[in-house]
């Protein structure tokens, strides 16, 4: 790690803090491997509005797993994407009951196997449950780390192998929850809140949006 990268993460840490915690509400690894497919182009406070009754019609995977889609979809449709969020939890529920026991697999070979599980799903699980370093790489992650100057990439995946070789391991999950913090807060897709930040000193892209002469990601 260099020197401008922990400044970086020092001051992060200053304002957020080093605690992992995930926003979304879970009590086990198959819980948090279905809100967060739900949690696809939907915000993590309609998900928790959800989940509730959600877990307490199918309280494990063989439930989900023997869901009607039909029912299933009315359970979710607030959510959006709901056919193929409800069609891919099936899927998922009957691979892992088939092939795990009923239990989420703990690595990400197998997690990218299951039906709407990608790399994104699968380092939420694997940072979250299993507390294997893991990057995730969401919307606030990909355009902040490209504005602080760790990637020059768009594709998550390629995005996910760059900060892999900046930060820290021990960073590596906790920086995606500061970092959706910040993105909600301050570092906003547009407009963000120049004149609220604290890492204008190391933003790529502070000169070009206070002037006018670069647009934001």
């Amino acid at each position: 790690m260099n020197k401008r990268t922990k400044e970086i993460l020092d001051l992060i840490d200053g304002v957020y803090g080093t605690d992992v915690r995930c926003y979304l509400t879970h009590q086990s690894a198959e819980q948090l491997l279905i809100a967060t497919i739900l949690s696809a182009q939907c915000t993590d406070a309609r998900v928790n509005m959800v989940t509730p009754s959600l877990f307490e019609k199918y309280p494990d995977m063989q439930a989900f797993a023997s869901a009607d889609i039909s029912e299933l979809e009315n359970c979710i449709h607030s959510v959006g994407f709901y056919h193929a969020k409800a069609k891919n939890i099936i899927g998922c529920a009957k691979m892992i009951c088939e092939k795990y026991g009923g239990k989420v697999p703990d690595n990400i070979d197998d997690l990218t196997q299951l039906p709407g599980v990608g790399r994104k799903t699968a380092n939420v699980i694997l940072g979250n449950i299993f507390e294997v370093p893991s990057i995730v790489v969401d919307t606030h992650v990909k355009r902040i780390s490209k504005r602080l100057g760790f990637t020059k990439e768009t594709d998550p995946e390629k995005v996910e192998y760059d900060l892999m070789k900046v930060l820290p391991k021990d960073h590596w999950i906790i920086y995606n929850m500061q970092i959706i913090t910040f993105g909600r807060q301050i570092c906003f897709a547009r407009n963000p809140k120049c004149e609220n930040c604290f890492l204008t000193a190391y933003c790529r892209e502070y000169k070009g949006i206070k002037t006018g002469n670069r647009k934001t990601d």
